[in-house]
């Protein structure tokens, strides 16, 4: 049942939002622009949890070990401005991995209404991953992530988290270009100590 209401919670939310994208011309730091993302059943957002890939493959915190810095990107598959990034994160993803950075998707649109993961929607988040070159990996949330998502207000949203699993600096709101996200990975990766 915590599935079901959970897996309603989050489509209406989402659904009603909508999702957004940024100026990139617009002050990072606008607040409107950055949230914090919590998680108080533990010090870090991702420092334990579990769940699968596209691929069924099982992703835990183990994923982020080894990289200094890991940016999350929340996506849906019914929104453009998240599949209008993808390629730019896609190309990022490979040009900041000698940095000790990954990317790393989070489909949130997946679920079906009774908790149970919809292979349909599966399919095309995978169609989507495929069309825009954003090969790195893209993590269907199980239940250790419900309280990161059921925070998450739009998408895309974007935060950032140490090899540990806490999370650096604030989350980001809405979409932007392959120029904005380096300037925001390199002022992240300044916070963790590059």
């Amino acid at each position: 049942m915590k599935k079901i209401i959970f897996a309603v919670a989050c489509c209406l939310s989402l659904a009603l939002a909508g999702c957004g994208s940024q100026d990139p011309v617009q002050d990072e730091s606008q607040s409107n622009e950055e949230v914090q993302v919590q998680d108080s059943a533990s010090n870090g957002l991702l420092t334990k949890f579990n769940a699968t890939d596209l691929q069924g493959d099982t992703v835990n915190e183990e994923i982020l070990l080894e990289h200094k810095l890991t940016m999350v990107n929340v996506w849906a598959t019914f929104c453009n401005p998240c599949i209008e990034e993808m390629p730019d994160l896609g190309v990022l993803s490979q040009e900041y991995a000698d940095k000790g950075v990954q990317i790393v998707g989070m489909v949130s649109d997946v679920m079906a209404s009774d908790g149970s993961i919809d292979q349909e929607q599966v399919a095309l988040a995978q169609e989507i991953v495929d069309s825009t070159g954003a090969s790195y990996t893209h993590i269907i949330p199980g239940e250790d992530l419900y309280s990161i998502l059921y925070q998450i207000t739009s998408v895309p949203t974007t935060f950032f988290v140490d090899e540990s699993g806490n999370q650096v600096g604030k989350a980001y709101l809405g979409s932007r270009d392959k120029e904005s996200w380096k300037v925001i990975i390199d002022k992240m990766l300044e916070e963790v100590g590059e």
